[in-house]
């Protein structure tokens, strides 16, 4: 069974992975801390969704704990895995930590969701699977982390952006963007 407390205990899980107070954990804090208003948000303006409001802040804060163990020097990260692996190897450290519910939104929130087709046909370094929101709460944290970069932490992306962004990766995405668009805003 899954824990669930306050949300001071996601910032112990913060703290265990990332206990130096350096540009890393900075660059994780205010991007997390963007996503989970930005969902929150959400959240407030939809009380008709029944959102689990605290998993969503919970899981927002925690969607990124896995970028650590990457190769991405742009934003501090000196791991050794490949950036698009940092949903899965955050998933794998919250289930081990007894918060699988979370683990799927860090599994399940890259882009707009990633299918086992494009995850093949693209030969990204994921195993081929499903990697796609499907709780309200996985798809609002998806969604709002969509509008956030960690390289230029001041820059939100507009709705227009955010599509040209998600366009890349194939029309799939953007179909389920643009339905988050019509439900959340």
């Amino acid at each position: 069974m899954e824990k669930h407390q306050n949300i001071d205990w996601v910032m112990g899980i913060i703290d265990k992975y990332y206990p130096d107070d350096n540009e890393l954990r900075r660059i994780l804090l205010t991007h997390s801390r963007d996503v989970a208003a930005r969902a929150l948000q959400i959240c407030d303006r939809h009380p008709e969704l029944h959102l689990d409001r605290q998993f969503v802040e919970e899981a927002a804060m925690l969607h990124d704990i896995g970028i650590f163990l990457c190769d991405a020097p742009g934003i501090a990260c000196r791991g050794s895995e490949h950036y698009l692996r940092h949903g899965i190897l955050g998933a794998d450290l919250l289930r081990k930590e007894g918060y699988p519910r979370h683990a799927r939104v860090c599994e399940r929130h890259t882009g707009a969701g990633l299918t086992k087709e494009s995850i093949i046909s693209e030969g990204l370094p994921l195993p081929p699977e499903d990697f796609l929101p499907e709780t309200l709460e996985e798809k609002v944290v998806c969604y709002a982390d969509i509008f956030y970069g960690k390289s230029n932490l001041k820059k939100v992306k507009t709705i227009e952006k955010a599509e040209r962004s998600i366009a890349r990766f194939g029309e799939d995405g953007l179909a389920r963007f643009k339905e988050w668009v019509a439900m959340f805003e």
